[in-house]
């Protein structure tokens, strides 16, 4: 069974747009690991860390759904 085109496309959005959700958050990772070294800045930078860690974990799920369904239609697998 073919996978519909319209599918691949609403896959390829999803995890275009996770891809961008995970370079902001990695941004603001990388923004706030190159300010003062105080205790609040530094819990601040951990849940950066968090939050980054989270929103990687999504995009490679919804990579993991695309190059599923991008086997199934090129390959049947």
């Amino acid at each position: 069974m073919q996978t519909d085109v319209s599918d691949l496309d609403q896959l390829q959005s999803a995890y275009k747009a996770a891809v961008e959700d995970w370079i902001a958050a990695i941004r603001e990772e990388e923004e706030l690991a190159s300010v003062n070294h105080s205790i609040a800045e530094i819990d601040k930078w951990e849940a950066a860390h968090f939050k980054e860690d989270e929103v990687r974990d999504r995009v490679l799920e919804l990579k993991k759904q695309y190059e599923d369904a991008l086997r199934k239609e090129q390959f049947g697998l």
